[in-house]
């Protein structure tokens, strides 16, 4: 398996020409699905497992636990802001050196794991009730440009299937039980 096949374990984020309502909820689901797939993984791995690299040179399933915690605040924050601000100019971050904080290696998995299910609960509520106006929407991401919501929701399905693939396909590579995560 090649380095590229490792690190985008399931393909690069690639948005539909049209985003529909039908797209739109099912981003959504997977959105809502995470937590609870993410967590039956990570709860079938034994602790020591958790600091095995999913790639040469890429985070430990540990880190990307974190990462998606980290990740998905951010992007529930700029939710908020495109909901109530006028095209707002995003900040950006250095996800790799959050990735190297003490927090990441001092603090259990666990503690992001209930995070990342609370936060996907209030996350997922407000999308819901987003009407078709609010998913129009945008803000500016300094290093990318304009983002409309309707596609964020889908780059962040994306972005949970993505980690989440790194730990399950790490688990089979190495022969681990894992369970099935749909």
């Amino acid at each position: 398996m090649s380095v590229a096949d490792l690190r985008y374990p399931i393909g690069t984020f690639e948005s539909p020409g049209v985003v529909t309502v039908e797209t739109v909820a099912a981003w959504i689901e997977a959105i809502e699905a995470l937590p609870t797939q993410l967590r039956a993984v990570v709860e079938a791995l034994r602790p020591e497992r958790l600091e095995v690299p999913y790639r040469p040179g890429g985070w430990n399933s540990r880190q990307v636990v974190h990462h998606i915690a980290d990740s998905h605040i951010n992007s529930f924050v700029r939710f908020k802001w495109a909901l109530t601000e006028d095209r707002p100019t995003i900040k950006a971050y250095f996800e790799e050196r959050w990735a190297e904080l003490p927090d990441v290696s001092a603090v259990p998995v666990e503690v992001s794991l209930r995070l990342i299910e609370a936060l996907h609960a209030r996350w997922v509520g407000l999308l819901r009730g987003l009407g078709p106006d609010d998913l129009q929407r945008e803000f500016v991401h300094p290093e990318s440009g304009a983002v409309r919501l309707d596609v964020n929701i889908g780059i962040y399905a994306w972005h949970g299937r993505h980690h989440l693939a790194h730990i399950t396909q790490l688990a089979e590579r190495q022969g681990w039980p894992t369970p099935s995560v749909r």
